[in-house]
């Protein structure tokens, strides 16, 4: 009999239709059932010794709200026996309904619950505690995961024992993942979490990933990547790594239409096994990044959310540097630019920030010139080795892309049917704060652009990161930052910017709620000394639009 190993994840649901992923113990047709007749029906497919399925679902109403159950081969096995949470459902909005869209980043998997957890309670099991204790009050439409959904190279003491047990630690790559079946099990670890796996069968979800996903640093310089290449253990990680973000979060990432037109997807459900196929596309990605596109458009009524790989689509030549191949600069500007009139705001997610603190910018400029050559190879080989070090590798160490950036942003949001705002969404840094653009007199656009930075979701928080963040956004800070800058030659950026909230410091999400024209902002902390005890506290809330 089909047992239920991983989910269900309710991935994808507008007013009619939804689609639900789940992995299954052997093959078999999973099937999902609403209780108000929606339905759907997928064989599962098979990659690496694993059965997976992503289950369209249909026959559901616009603005209404219905609990559905999983079977596989006909035995029903969601919602788990004695299961403490309430039913699973699937919200389907009504035409002009608020949207709220939650998001963050950066988690490590809870401990399970018996053991302390040594960077305090996840904000996703207290999202999960909060809407469990009330199934019919607030709760997010969505939730948007900016990056590092797993640690690739940071593993747990199970997980650590688990690869003991497999292989010599001994042997690179030591106690981080070395191929597809240890990426399984950084998802079993993350999504079997009880109050997670419920939130995740319950709340959509759009994904994507950051450097952990691979490795720390992934694709932060043509250098590293030769110096990652030339290691034994490199290929087989990177391969394994975009397979299992393929199965595990970029399908569910796309709606029903682009599912059906995706070729690969076909391939790999018409074959007995597709992990040659799923491979072999990996090997294309990895020989050629502008050949793939991992971002995605997703439309809520009339907020357009524009989710950018800033990790895989990356030119590395210090030459042409830019953290966006000229394909998918375009997609990105199509996107934005498309239906002008048709959206009242515009979501671009961004796993690493846009607009950073003054002095971290202009480090980051400088360092960027540096490596281009600018004070020469002595200065080149010290830049290369700082960026690596200090994580350099932002929208302000392309410098090229944050004015593009920014180009777009004043376009998109200017005219008669500007939108009311625009908002990059990032995390990676491990702090939150809202930063606010301004461009010079008569170039800015109309809509109000806002800087949204939200991490982690549950992690460390680094003594030296809330130090050097608090400074960061000083005068003095940005004064020294010019210093750095002239040094480079680097010009001034096109706009300035301003901290218009935080730096907030904790285990957190924010929340965007969005009505009409109207726009606000929320920042809650998980907060408490326990799993069970912890709660969610708004720690700031912020009109955007009004």
């Amino acid at each position: 009999m089909a047992e239920l190993r991983l989910g269900p994840l309710l991935r994808y649901a507008d007013g009619s239709s939804a689609t639900v992923w789940v992995e299954a113990s052997r093959p078999c047709t999973a099937e999902v059932r609403g209780a108000d007749g929606a339905r759907g029906t997928s064989r599962t497919f098979q990659i690496a010794g694993h059965h997976y399925a992503l289950i369209p679902v249909s026959g559901l109403a616009p603005g209404s709200s219905e609990a559905y159950e999983v079977l596989l081969d006909g035995t029903r096995v969601w919602p788990l026996p004695d299961s403490p949470f309430p039913p699973s459902v699937i919200r389907t909005p009504a035409e002009g309904d608020t949207v709220r869209l939650a998001f963050g980043s950066c988690r490590w998997a809870a401990p399970p619950a018996d053991e302390e957890d040594p960077v305090g309670p996840d904000a996703l099991d207290t999202l999960a505690a909060r809407i469990a204790a009330d199934p019919a009050g607030e709760r997010p439409d969505v939730l948007v995961l900016l990056g590092d959904q797993v640690y690739a190279d940071e593993t747990s003491k199970a997980t650590r024992r688990w690869l003991a047990a497999r292989r010599d630690l001994r042997e690179p790559p030591g106690d981080e993942v070395a191929d597809y079946e240890e990426y399984t099990r950084l998802y079993y670890e993350s999504w079997l979490d009880p109050e997670v796996r419920w939130l995740l069968s319950t709340v959509p979800s759009c994904m994507i990933f950051d450097d952990h996903d691979v490795a720390d640093d992934w694709n932060t310089s043509a250098a590293w990547l030769a110096d990652m290449r030339a290691t034994p253990w490199w290929r087989e990680r990177l391969l394994s790594g975009l397979m299992s973000y393929w199965v595990h979060q970029h399908l569910g990432n796309l709606p029903p239409g682009e599912l059906a037109a995706d070729p690969l997807y076909a391939a790999v459900r018409e074959t007995p096994d597709g992990t040659d196929l799923l491979r072999s596309f990996a090997c294309a990605a990895d020989a050629d990044p502008a050949s793939v596109r991992w971002s995605y458009r997703r439309d809520f009524g009339r907020v357009r959310l524009l989710m950018v790989d800033t990790r895989a689509a990356r030119v590395l030549d210090e030459g042409a540097r830019s953290m966006l191949n000229p394909g998918e600069a375009r997609w990105l500007r199509e996107q934005a630019l498309d239906a002008p009139g048709s959206y009242d705001h515009l979501l671009i997610g961004t796993s690493l920030p846009w607009l950073l603190p003054h002095l971290v910018h202009d480090a980051e400029a400088w360092n960027a010139a540096l490596c281009r050559g600018e004070r020469g190879e002595r200065w080149a080989r010290f830049g290369e080795n700082l960026r690596r070090r200090a994580d350099l590798e932002h929208w302000a160490a392309f410098p090229s892309s944050f004015d593009a950036l920014a180009a777009l942003i004043a376009e998109a949001g200017s005219g008669a049917q500007a939108p009311a705002t625009v908002c990059v969404l990032s995390g990676d840094v491990h702090h939150a704060y809202v930063a606010e653009p301004t461009w010079p007199t008569g170039t800015g656009p109309a809509a109000r652009v806002f800087q949204l930075t939200c991490s982690p979701v549950h992690n460390a928080i680094p003594l030296a990161i809330r130090l050097g963040f608090r400074f960061g956004w000083s005068g003095l800070a940005r004064g020294l930052g010019r210093r750095f800058a002239g040094h480079g030659g680097c010009p001034r950026p096109p706009i300035d910017w301003r901290r218009t909230g935080g730096p907030w410091f904790g285990n957190q999400l924010m929340t965007l709620t969005l009505r009409g024209r109207s726009a606000r902002l929320r920042l809650e902390q998980a907060r408490g000394a326990a799993r069970g005890a912890a709660r969610l506290r708004a720690v700031a809330e912020v009109e955007l639009s009004s």
